[in-house]
């Protein structure tokens, strides 16, 4: 017989966990469910949905929600239902109005394969299993996105109306066209690579340019030739018609323009290597080169919180990033950490605070939506209305509610004017940033 080894699944150990099993009945009741249901409809609690209601003491009224497809551009969408808000107030247009999605998109990832491509060619002097020159590979074109990445498309292309540039089928459908351009970033630092290492460093520039040029053109190909100039029209809350002629960039200076550099990003991130009132970067994180860093200034809950309600109740949305991951259920309109029960059936309970979730990469940033109410009571939040891109088939015509205590364990991110910060907050995110390693939880993308 061979020796036991410490740790191995063997003998005794075996044999007195499958008998605890079969002895319980419990464990028969589970295993029958499971096998014709998902985990989470098992586990679901109905009681969660008690006293859940779509109403909110604060609300602001927003425009019917827009739908990302079977794409990863949740920041984007989520980015573009805050202008339109902005564009159709100061117009008071009450119809359905959006912004498009694939203008903003398709240079998204021209300018994401441009970021790849420079960073490749400053780490191309590096082995292939460089933890940074790995990392950059890993997901060169994906969709997601953060809120700065987001203004840095928005000031250099401008914005349009979705019917001067609607969507394709690629558009709502990356999956191919991103593997298929992570492929051809990966086969240019392969070579780029080489020619590092002979110091061929003009080739290397030379063949970057090459490469772009080709990715460019297959962009068009899938999102198509946006215009450069187009027509506006709308109809205002009086009934009147109105058509304007418009560039893209005329178009945002005319109705964006400065305002969207009130806004900053903050997060909630309480771990130890980030102390709160300061700011932070990540590096060889963006899409357009020549663009604003990341910015972002961590900030106690309670302190985000607080700022997320003065510009809701001055009649404004706030965009957000969140872990939605956990806990949420497409087929209800209500997200509640307190919806489903692992612990009854399988004795499992995950009761990581949020700094060991983030240490311990149980969750991250990886959606972003908009926050368009909340229900107060003394002051505090008891729920929040989240406007959603999933289509009017998911929640409550795409609107969500979410529990107090699911907000504060799951939102890591939220976007906020100036003016509805402390001074101390307006201080730290003026300060030299802290820089932090591409992989860190806050750098993670919404998609």
């Amino acid at each position: 017989m061979k020796p036991s080894i410490e740790g191995s699944l063997e003998g005794k150990i075996v044999e007195d966990i499958r008998n605890d099993y079969e002895n319980d009945a419990k464990n028969t009741v589970v295993r029958h469910a499971l096998s014709r249901h998902p985990i989470s409809d098992v586990v679901f609690v109905p009681d969660s949905l008690k006293g859940t209601r779509m109403t909110f003491s604060n609300e602001i009224k927003t425009m019917p929600v827009t739908n990302q497809k079977s794409s990863g551009r949740c920041w984007i969408f989520a980015g573009l239902n805050v202008l339109r808000e902005i564009v159709a107030k100061k117009l008071g247009i009450k119809n359905q109005f959006e912004l498009s999605q694939n203008y903003i998109s398709l240079f998204d990832k021209i300018e994401k394969a441009n970021f790849a491509l420079e960073s490749v060619l400053c780490l191309s002097e590096r082995e292939p299993d460089d933890r940074v020159f790995q990392f950059i590979l890993q997901s060169p074109v994906s969709d997601g996105g953060q809120w700065d990445m987001f203004v840095n498309l928005v000031h250099k292309y401008g914005l349009m109306p979705k019917d001067a540039f609607p969507e394709t089928y690629q558009s709502e459908n990356t999956r191919e066209l991103n593997f298929l351009v992570d492929g051809v970033i990966r086969d240019f630092a392969h070579k780029a690579h080489l020619l590092a290492k002979e110091n061929k460093k003009g080739e290397a520039r030379a063949l970057k340019e090459e490469t772009i040029a080709t990715i460019y053109k297959l962009y068009l190909d899938a999102f198509g030739v946006p215009p450069s100039e187009f027509d506006f029209e709308y109809v205002d809350e009086k009934e009147k018609f109105h058509k304007e002629h418009f560039t893209p960039l005329s178009f945002f200076e005319k109705f964006i323009g400065n305002e969207i550099d009130e806004f900053q990003s903050l997060i909630n991130s309480p771990t130890a290597d980030k102390p709160f009132h300061k700011n932070f970067t990540i590096d060889f994180l963006g899409n357009v080169v020549e663009g604003k860093p990341i910015n972002h200034v961590n900030l106690p809950m309670e302190e985000m919180k607080e700022a997320i309600i003065r510009q809701l109740l001055a009649g404004e949305p706030v965009w957000f990033g969140s872990d939605v991951s956990f806990y949420r259920d497409r087929t209800t309109f209500a997200w509640d950490d307190n919806a489903y029960d692992y612990k009854t059936p399988f004795g499992v309970e995950l009761a990581f605070d949020k700094g060991a979730m983030l240490d311990f990469r149980h969750a991250a940033m990886n959606h972003a939506m908009v926050i368009t109410g909340v229900d107060l009571e003394d002051g505090k939040p008891l729920k929040w209305k989240i406007e959603n891109s999933w289509g009017e088939s998911s929640g409550e015509k795409g609107y969500y509610v979410m529990s107090a205590s699911w907000f504060d364990r799951f939102v890591f991110q939220a976007v906020v004017k100036g003016k509805y910060l402390t001074k101390e907050q307006l201080k730290a995110a003026k300060g030299a940033p802290i820089h932090l390693n591409p992989w860190d939880p806050m750098g993670t993308l919404a998609d």
